[in-house]
């Protein structure tokens, strides 16, 4: 029998370890096929974890997601579920050295005074992306924090004054057929479109404060037909959901860019609703403006998802589904995937 001890400063940051029901641990445990036991260090210096197990890859492998637990602990008040099957994931394949660098790297502060921090390596990468390049094209799964990310960099850009508004923006697919029988005026019939932008805004201003921006005009939320014809100076630009905006749509929204703006394009290119097999922009933006300085394409997967296990789950069933009846419908008869 392999054992290897990790030594914990507090007996609360064993608690937090632990999780409730001992939930975190049973994680840590089951992953690498090792218990652990907790006493109190005789030395005084806090508490000692005992891992044990068969195989001593095994046990190192989990003292390691222990430690790191540790750490990142030490900076949060909870330890959620996701976090610990991330960083079982990260140590699995040997990195999580890299989650060391955006433990402490928060982003802004939300109305309720909770720290906005990338939650992943792929987040962290995308922050730096996002300061470092002009346009940045944020493509992934649903969960992932493409958008909250944007609206919490954008948010930040306008408290430090490097920016004098920003303008979020959404294209309307379904404008064309179903936008006239909502009820309201115009803006009544977009607002469904633009309500994630809305609820990630209100988290991070406060309704008040959102509402006192809107009305000065720092703040504009509008659809991407909105955008033709103008010059976007001094802004912090957000186009989500950009995969359902068409080749002329893109290109016409990244030649809206003016002087000491920057835009943030963000979508997932799974799912396109663009009429009649239309090739999505974001698709072509991709392929067109790889290599470009000063544009940054940032690729999420499925480990970025932040959201409930089962998201992470439902992604993976559906990309082995898409591949494994890629030519193929229920019937047998032959299946064409749509142009992302």
């Amino acid at each position: 029998m392999e054992q290897k001890i990790v030594k914990i400063g507090s007996a609360e940051l064993a608690a937090k370890l632990y999780g409730a029901f001992d939930a975190n641990m049973k994680l840590v445990e089951a992953a690498f096929a090792v218990t652990v036991h907790n006493r109190p260090d005789v030395s005084g210096y806090g508490e000692v974890l005992t891992v044990s197990g068969s195989t001593p890859e095994g046990v190192d492998a989990a003292a390691r997601a222990i430690e790191t637990l540790a750490r990142m602990g030490e900076r949060s008040e909870t330890l959620a579920e996701q976090t610990v099957l991330y960083v079982i994931n990260m140590v699995r394949d040997g990195r999580e050295g890299e989650l060391e660098a955006f433990d402490e790297n928060c982003i802004c502060v939300t109305a309720k005074g909770k720290p906005i921090k990338p939650k992943t390596v792929g987040q962290q990468k995308y922050i730096e992306s996002i300061r470092n390049n002009t346009i940045v094209l944020g493509t992934g799964p649903a969960g992932t924090g493409k958008t909250f990310l944007a609206v919490a960099m954008a948010v930040k850009a306008l408290r430090d004054k490097k920016v004098s508004r920003i303008i979020l923006t959404r294209p309307a697919i379904e404008a064309g057929e179903k936008l006239g029988y909502l009820p309201g005026d115009l803006q009544s019939k977009i607002d469904p479109y633009l309500r994630p932008l809305y609820d990630a805004l209100f988290e991070m201003m406060g309704p008040e404060n959102y509402q006192r921006n809107v009305e000065k005009q720092i703040i504009e939320v509008a659809p991407l037909a909105y955008m033709r014809g103008r010059t976007l100076d001094d802004a912090f630009i957000i186009l989500d959901e950009a995969q359902n905006a068409t080749f002329e749509q893109m290109k016409m929204f990244l030649t809206r860019l003016g002087n000491n703006s920057k835009a943030v394009v963000t979508g997932d290119l799974t799912q396109t609703d663009l009429p009649g097999g239309q090739v999505s922009g974001l698709w072509s933006a991709v392929k067109i403006l790889d290599g470009i300085e000063g544009i940054s394409i940032h690729q999420f997967t499925e480990r970025d998802v932040v959201r409930h296990k089962l998201v992470q789950k439902i992604i993976l069933a559906y990309d082995k589904y898409e591949k494994e009846n890629q030519n193929k419908d229920k019937g047998g008869h032959t299946y064409r995937r749509k142009n992302y």
